[in-house]
């Protein structure tokens, strides 16, 4: 793992905002940066993290992290759906071809947990035993196992991400049945993936979010894939243990910030608290950790300046 010392001096050496007039027209994300091309997009993943739809502030490494990783799990299931990957030229770009997004997303739940609004046990919680269509039985309790895997849609166009069933997003016109049946299938079978590989290097897939895109026709995963932004990582050594005492399950994601968040008060209203740097070098940890421990790769860093050695990685690909 990084040094302390070196975790804290990149707290200052993050990539927060991208400026690379030379690659294209620019749109930026919530975290992602994309630089538009014919045919193509270069998307730079910064150093920005969001939560509850607002951006927070940076995580060292985070970009790096979001787009090796993504690029490990795009190569552990290209044999069941095609991707939008073109090439990855830089540890926070990949060039992709262009698609155009399905105005769903598909979320993927094997566990019942999560504290945002959309989250299953936020609802479940609340009451809520028809799920997005999926119906829930009593007694569940946080963390618990589902029987199955629950596919819940949710908007990806609003202020707001919202829950949405497959009824209703063919009612309200955002896809058809066959195109959203199709995606549906495709996004069981990589979580399937992700749960053998996962179990593979001691870990628990909980769950994930999918975004798929239409690329000549044809259904491809795009965005991101099985990354601790879009999706949760338990250890499996300590899960039973943990959920017999109805403590918290040890986690490598995102959660962690989330978290955080809520035990300030926050779940998406009003002006986020600022992040401790404390909680950003903590997040920067987990981020690592897991790419570390789901690829069995070491995460290698670069004491280059990001924006100098992107700038140099990109030069081939300037419009």
């Amino acid at each position: 793992m990084i040094s302390e010392a070196r975790m804290r001096a990149e707290l200052k050496n993050v990539l927060e905002t991208t400026d690379f007039p030379n690659l294209g027209r620019r749109e930026q994300g919530k975290v992602r940066d994309s630089y538009i091309q014919k045919g193509r997009r270069l998307l730079v993943a910064t150093d920005r993290i969001s939560a509850f739809d607002c951006v927070l502030g940076t995580v060292p490494f985070k970009g790096q992290v979001l787009t090796q990783l993504a690029a490990y799990w795009f190569e552990q299931t290209r044999d069941i759906a095609p991707n939008h990957v073109i090439d990855v030229p830089d540890p926070n770009v990949m060039v992709v071809a262009e698609c155009r997004q399905l105005p769903v997303e598909f979320v993927v739940r094997g566990y019942i947990t999560g504290v945002t609004k959309t989250s299953a046990w936020y609802n479940y919680e609340r009451g809520v035993r028809d799920f997005c269509g999926n119906r829930l039985p009593e007694g569940l309790r946080k963390d618990q196992k589902l029987a199955a895997p629950i596919l819940t849609p949710t908007t990806k166009l609003e202020k707001h991400d919202r829950n949405i069933s497959r009824q209703e997003a063919i009612a309200e016109g955002l896809i058809d049945g066959k195109t959203f049946d199709a995606a549906a299938a495709l996004c069981l079978k990589l979580y399937e993936r992700g749960v053998e590989l996962a179990a593979r290097r001691g870990l628990i897939f909980v769950d994930t979010k999918y975004e798929i895109g239409l690329l000549n026709g044809a259904l491809v995963i795009s965005d991101e894939i099985n990354t601790p932004d879009s999706s949760r990582y338990w250890f499996a050594d300590t899960y039973q243990p943990l959920f017999d005492a109805g403590k918290d399950q040890r986690k490598l994601d995102k959660e962690y910030v989330r978290e955080w968040l809520a035990a300030q008060g926050f779940r998406g209203d009003g002006p986020p608290p600022a992040l401790t740097d404390e909680v950003r070098v903590e997040a920067a940890r987990r981020y690592i950790r897991a790419f570390e421990l789901i690829t069995g790769r070491e995460f290698g860093t670069c004491d280059e300046p990001i924006k100098d050695r992107i700038r140099t990685n990109l030069r081939r690909w300037e419009a």
